[in-house]
């Protein structure tokens, strides 16, 4: 787990030990490459954080260097670092929110498999990746809707054929649904 300062953290950190993960946390500007290579890790987790891609240290490089290595999944911050390193633009969401529930929908596949085609999750964010011009590389796993169904905001992504994925959403909330059938679903994909 790549702790990007976050207080969410360690929320991410009890699900994913009650699902059997072995979890060991570093601090996003405590780690470097060759230091999280030598640990082994099965599988890579980027936690929420503050501010915006180019505050998450070492997550970048993680991305760039072990796409297709290990599985990562990106959550809230992590998951605009993978859309940046990807070519998505990161940019102010159009309606903020915080600790507001969302219906998700999505595309019931990659770590959305075994989960209703429609459940709730809890956000809590100011900036979004920009859905205008998405590089074709990045898939759209899930989205929901702000205020009509003109302002669909992009909930989920995927980079396929490296295991790369990444929610808006904070599926480890108290008020998400499915939050440890989508990280159980993470742990078991394999590169």
């Amino acid at each position: 787990m790549i702790d990007n300062f976050d207080s969410f953290t360690f929320n991410l950190v009890h699900y994913l030990e009650a699902l059997g993960a072995v979890v060991e946390v570093k601090r996003n500007n405590d780690i470097c490459i060759a230091e999280i290579i030598k640990l082994n890790p099965s599988h890579i987790v980027l936690s929420p954080g503050p501010g915006n891609p180019s505050d998450s240290g070492v997550c970048t490089e993680i991305v760039k260097q072990l796409k297709g290595v290990i599985p990562i999944l990106g959550v809230c911050l992590g998951h605009q670092v993978i859309g940046q390193v990807f070519g998505a633009k990161v940019c102010r969401a159009s309606n903020i929110k915080h600790g507001k529930t969302s219906s998700i929908i999505h595309n019931s596949k990659g770590i959305f498999k075994n989960i209703p085609q429609t459940f709730n999750a809890t956000r809590y964010h100011s900036l979004t990746l920009d859905t205008e011009d998405l590089p074709i590389k990045i898939t759209k796993t899930a989205w929901c809707f702000d205020n009509d169904k003109n302002n669909k905001v992009l909930m989920g992504i995927e980079i396929e054929g490296l295991n790369l994925y990444g929610v808006q959403f904070h599926p480890e909330s108290i008020a998400s649904e499915y939050g440890e059938t989508l990280l159980n679903e993470f742990l078991m994909s394999k590169v």
